[in-house]
């Protein structure tokens, strides 16, 4: 077997390999073999057809299993003696197989580059220090005032602009699945209602019903958006929101709090830590941002790729998850991916970088910051934290937290030397 090898860029390497007929010959035989125990044929008797058959009748077959598995065998023996560690699988190039005759192609693959770090102790950068004002405090207030409000039956009159109405919805969009909601509560004149819903909510009282075709705009969020869709309002009762006094009582009423000033002391702790959360994201993000921008390498395609793919999975989850199916929104998720092509080529930059850093200060996680953190998602998720662990094991997620972890140590490296500036 011949073997050349070749160094294209930094990052992309090929290997060139050319192969005896006497192995290809060898591995034809054995395959001819293999099918001839297997296939069945009129005028042979089961497992008694010739190897010479087999190779006439099934030649482009056999001769695709025989690549494939040469391919497999000496590619791999190769990449490990010597030492090359691929991103991903090599992809075959100008393969050429033919009986008595040589066989080669050419295994293309990507490699991590080796890389001149920038220096990274002392990066500078600007960022939004906490802040938590009183407005805040007053916001987080009135959240949890809207939380416990009450909502009073209204009797006597018709509903009205800000009452609260209970409904059965039944609704039809045009050449679309029909749908049905009970006991549907709207706020009638709420903003973020279409205007011709809010317009046929007023004026109606307990067991009437109204039709409604509303026609949504093409930017509409969501995915009515450009659709026209007929609705059935029944209306069942109407209702009062009534909202607490923001007193001592209301404070008690939430729990843990003697009064409304441990309240309003217990959401400041709260929201000055979410800001510290906040503003040490915000600070990792602007050193990752100034490392990369002083860092000079090709990446390779495949993380770059890797990227792309996770961000667009990503998105398409989130819409999910929101009850907002991916593929009827009219998204060319296609086109949204090669969007995301920059800032994927960034992150896979700071991912070589993060990772080169980290091996030179040694960083490395330890089991019991390992235990940690699972004892803190299982916690979060309501499992213990050996079922939690076995789990990510089964999905191979344990290596991914693991190396969460020790890129999250390196960016407080990272920070922890800083030259930072708050705003």
């Amino acid at each position: 077997m011949k073997v050349e090898y070749t160094e294209e860029t930094s990052v992309r390497k090929a290997l060139s390999f050319e192969i005896e007929p006497e192995v290809v010959e060898k591995e034809i035989e054995s395959r001819a073999r293999e099918y001839a125990r297997k296939v069945k044929l009129p005028g042979f008797r089961p497992g008694k057809i010739p190897p010479e058959v087999i190779k006439k009748r099934f030649r482009a077959q056999v001769l695709e299993d025989v690549a494939e598995a040469i391919v497999n065998r000496v590619v791999f023996e190769e990449l490990e003696g010597r030492g090359l560690r691929p991103l991903a699988s090599p992809r075959v190039t100008d393969l050429k197989i033919q009986d008595n005759a040589p066989m080669t192609f050419r295994a293309v693959f990507e490699t991590l580059p080796l890389i001149e770090v920038p220096a990274y102790k002392g990066l500078p950068a600007t960022v939004r220090g906490p802040q938590v004002g009183e407005q805040d405090v007053a916001r987080e207030l009135e959240r949890l005032r809207e939380g416990a409000a009450r909502y009073d039956p209204v009797e006597g009159r018709s509903s009205e602009r800000g009452d609260f109405v209970v409904l059965d919805l039944r609704w039809r969009p045009e050449g679309g699945k029909p749908g049905h909601d009970e006991n549907a509560m709207v706020e009638v004149g709420a903003e973020g209602n279409h205007a011709d819903l809010n317009a046929a909510l007023v004026g109606l009282s307990p067991g009437d019903t109204r039709e409604v075709r509303l026609s949504y705009a093409p930017d509409q969020p969501g995915s009515l958006a450009g659709k026209t869709v007929d609705y059935t309002l029944t209306l069942k009762a109407i209702k009062l929101k009534v909202l607490p006094a923001v007193d001592d009582e209301f404070a008690k009423d939430l729990g843990e709090y003697g009064s409304l000033a441990e309240l309003r002391a217990e959401i400041r702790k709260r929201l000055e830590a979410a800001e510290e959360r906040r503003a040490d994201h915000e600070a990792k993000a602007a050193l990752v941002e100034a490392l990369v921008q002083r860092a000079s390498f090709e990446v390779p395609e495949a993380l770059v790729e890797r990227h792309m793919t996770a961000r667009t999975e990503g998105a398409a989850r989130g819409l999910a998850f929101q009850g907002i199916d991916p593929t009827k929104i009219g998204m060319d998720w296609r086109e949204y991916r090669q969007t995301q092509r920059e800032d994927s080529l960034k992150a896979a930059k700071a991912d070589i970088l993060l990772d080169e850093i980290a091996r030179r200060e040694g960083i490395e996680v330890l089991d019991a910051e390992l235990e940690s953190e699972l004892a803190r998602h299982a916690e979060r998720l309501g499992k213990s934290k050996d079922a939690l662990r076995a789990q990510m094991e089964k999905e191979g997620d344990l290596t991914a937290l693991r190396a969460r972890i020790r890129e999250e140590k390196t960016l407080d490296l990272l920070k922890a030397n800083a030259r930072l500036t708050f705003e």
